[in-house]
């Protein structure tokens, strides 16, 4: 009996999990790519995320907040995955487009790429704080949390993230002149 109780609960969990992710997986998505700046990395890092999270289900539904919840493990699989492939990585020049690109969003799109190039030159941890701060408006001590720090080291990285956008546009538009 308590084997069919147990099979019925773990039935029940599993649709309420699958739900779950319904609604939610593509906020995670949009998420893992502002943080991790590719698409197949966001990709890797949101499947091992709801992997965990799916093993977990029972105790994750429970929290607060379990996007949060589940944001976090997306943070902590980009971070893991950066400290295991980080170093041996090799970067290679952007693939050229074939296809010519749309002209409806071309403009929105050329400085929402410039604006991802410039945040894809910061610092992991940098990077991380600015999305958290200002894509997911978190407070500083928030961020801190979820990037095991302290609130006064969060708000480092931003600072310093934004200093160091602010000198690269600077230059920019000094050479533009």
């Amino acid at each position: 009996m308590e084997a069919a109780l147990a099979a019925a609960e773990a039935r029940s969990e599993s649709i309420e999990f699958e739900q779950w992710v319904g609604q939610k997986a593509d906020a995670l998505m949009r998420f893992a790519y502002v943080l991790t700046g590719d698409r197949s990395l966001a990709e890797d890092a949101v499947q091992d995320a709801l992997t965990t999270a799916c093993a977990r289900w029972a105790r994750v539904s429970k929290a607060d907040d379990p996007e949060a919840y589940v944001k976090r493990m997306v943070v902590n699989a980009h971070i893991s995955w950066w400290r295991r492939f980080r170093r041996r990585e090799a970067p290679v020049e952007d693939p050229v487009r074939s296809a010519p690109s749309a002209p409806d969003g071309a403009a929105a799109r050329a400085e929402s790429e410039a604006v991802w190039a410039l945040c894809a030159s910061l610092p992991d941890k940098q990077r991380a704080a600015v999305v958290l701060r200002f894509y997911e408006e978190l407070s500083y001590a928030e961020i801190g949390v979820l990037l095991h720090c302290a609130e006064a080291t969060a708000r480092s990285h931003v600072h310093r993230a934004l200093a160091a956008l602010k000198t690269t546009l600077s230059k920019g538009g000094a050479e533009d002149a």
